[in-house]
C-alpha cells in the first residue's frame, strides 16, 4: 500500500479521525469563521470558486472533504482547486516540490473479511462487515511542477451577466414550486413549495440567487426526494442540523455555478456549535447529507452534458 494511504480500522482511531476534523471546525466557528465560505469570504482570496476536485480523475471531492480542501485552499492562498496525490503528479509527467506539506482527506467504508464471506455462506447468516477509515495526503497542483498545461491552467471566471442567468435556469428546471413574493424566504415541507422575496428586496441582487439555493436545498430534503428529518421545530437540535445542511449544500450549489458563496443564517452558529460538541459525527454526516442535496439540484441543470464524477467520502455510512 502506498505511503500516502493509511488505513485506520481501530475503534479507537476512527474516533480520533472524527475529534479532529470537528475540532478543528469548531474552531473556525466559535472564531466566526464559516468554513463553506471562508475561502471567498475574504478580500485577500485569489483561489478561483469552483469544487475542489482530483486533477487527475477529473473527479470533484464530496462531503467533509470539501471543507478539508477549501480551508487549505484558504490558508495556504492556493490559487486553484485541483488537488493530486503525490503518485499522480508523477503519472502526469510532473512531481511535487521538494519540502511542501500535503492535506489529508479521508475515505470511509466497510469490508467483508474473507474467513467470515466463507463462513456466512456456510452457515446462511448475514456476514459481520468492518469499517476502515483511509487518509489519503493530496496536493494542490500549486504545490506541483512539470504538470500539463491543461492542468495548472487557470480557466476564467464566468462573466456576472452569464451566471444568474444559469442560476435561474437550474431554479426553472428543478420543478420546484417556486414562488416569488413576501417579506420572507422559506421552505414549506407540508405544502412542499419554497417561497423568496422578489430579487429588488435584496440590497446586493445577487443575494436572491443565494437565497434561492438555500431554500431549494431543503426543497431537496423532502421525502420523496432525499427524505430528510424535518421534524424538529425552531430552535431544536433536529432544526440546526437541517440548517448545517442547507447552508453547506447552498454554498457547493453556488461554488459549482461560480457564485461566491455567502452565510444565509450566521445567527445559528450557537446551534450548530451545541450540535457539534454533542456529537463528533454532526459535522462529517452533515457535509455527506449537503453533498448529496448539491448533487441532486445540480442534475437537473439543463447545460449538463454528462454528470460529474465525484469522490465520494461514503463517511455518511461510517458515521451513521
Amino acid at each position: 500500500m502506498s505511503k500516502h494511504t493509511a488505513p485506520v480500522r481501530s475503534g479507537q482511531d476512527r474516533a480520533s479521525i472524527y475529534r479532529e476534523i470537528t475540532d478543528k471546525i469548531i474552531l473556525e466557528l466559535e472564531a466566526g469563521r464559516i468554513p463553506w465560505v471562508q475561502p471567498w469570504g475574504m478580500a485577500s482570496a485569489t483561489a478561483t470558486i469552483a469544487m475542489p476536485r482530483n486533477a487527475s480523475t477529473h473527479r470533484r471531492y464530496s462531503g467533509i472533504n470539501v471543507l478539508i480542501l477549501w480551508g487549505a485552499v484558504f490558508a495556504q492562498s492556493f490559487t486553484g482547486q485541483n488537488w493530486l496525490t503525490f503518485r499522480q503528479a508523477l503519472g502526469l509527467g510532473g512531481n511535487v516540490r521538494k519540502g511542501e506539506r500535503g492535506t489529508t482527506v479521508v475515505y470511509a467504508d466497510r469490508f467483508i473479511p474473507r474467513d467470515e464471506r466463507r463462513r456466512a455462506e456456510e452457515s446462511g447468516e448475514e456476514p459481520g462487515v468492518i469499517p476502515f477509515l483511509k487518509r489519503f495526503t493530496v496536493f494542490n497542483t500549486d504545490q506541483c511542477e512539470g504538470l500539463p498545461e491543461e492542468i495548472t491552467t487557470l480557466a476564467p471566471p464566468p462573466p456576472p451577466n452569464l451566471i444568474e442567468p444559469r442560476a435561474e435556469a437550474l431554479i426553472a428546471a428543478t420543478g420546484a414550486d417556486f414562488r416569488i413574493g413576501g417579506p420572507r424566504a422559506f421552505y414549506s415541507p407540508g405544502l412542499d413549495f419554497v417561497q423568496v422575496p422578489p430579487p429588488q428586496a435584496y440590497f446586493d441582487p445577487i443575494n436572491w440567487h443565494r437565497t434561492a439555493f438555500h431554500e431549494l436545498s431543503h426543497w431537496s430534503g423532502a421525502a420523496s426526494r432525499l427524505g430528510r428529518d424535518f421534524s424538529g421545530s425552531f430552535g431544536t437540535k433536529c432544526y440546526a442540523r437541517e440548517e448545517l445542511v442547507a447552508e453547506m449544500a447552498g454554498a457547493f450549489v453556488c461554488a459549482s455555478l461560480g457564485i461566491v458563496p455567502t452565510v444565509r443564517h450566521a445567527d445559528y452558529i450557537g446551534s450548530w456549535l451545541e450540535v457539534l460538541r454533542e456529537d463528533d459525527r454532526a459535522i462529517v454526516r452533515a457535509a455527506s447529507a449537503a453533498s448529496k442535496a448539491a448533487d441532486y439540484l445540480l442534475a437537473f441543470q439543463p447545460d449538463r452534458l454528462e454528470p460529474d464524477d465525484v469522490d465520494a467520502t461514503n463517511t455518511e455510512r461510517e458515521a451513521a
